[in-house]
């Protein structure tokens, strides 16, 4: 689990128990400030959730790339190739 999605789920938690002293004391203001605090927690629970998403991605292409290399090594080569030569010929221009 990403460190995003554990701070932002601690500052969620924190804004709604804010709200909510808020709202007993009829503070307005620390009532507000617990909604933006949730808001915050909220948008990077999802930066955090979306950073795992990636990784796993990231990891599940590895394995595969990994595989094919061990079972096919030929065909993994010509592919290396084929991408180095289209990498140059764009950066050429």
């Amino acid at each position: 689990m990403d460190q995003d999605r554990i701070k932002g789920s601690a500052t969620d938690i924190g804004g709604k128990m804010k709200d909510a002293t808020g709202g007993l004391l009829g503070d307005s203001k620390t009532q507000a400030e617990g909604k933006a605090d949730q808001a915050k927690g909220q948008l990077q629970n999802a930066y955090g959730s979306a950073k795992d998403t990636v990784r796993e991605g990231a990891d599940t292409l590895g394995t595969q790339v990994d595989g094919l290399i061990k079972e096919r090594p030929v065909v993994a080569l010509l592919g290396a190739v084929s991408v180095g030569y289209v990498l140059a010929r764009v950066m050429h221009r």
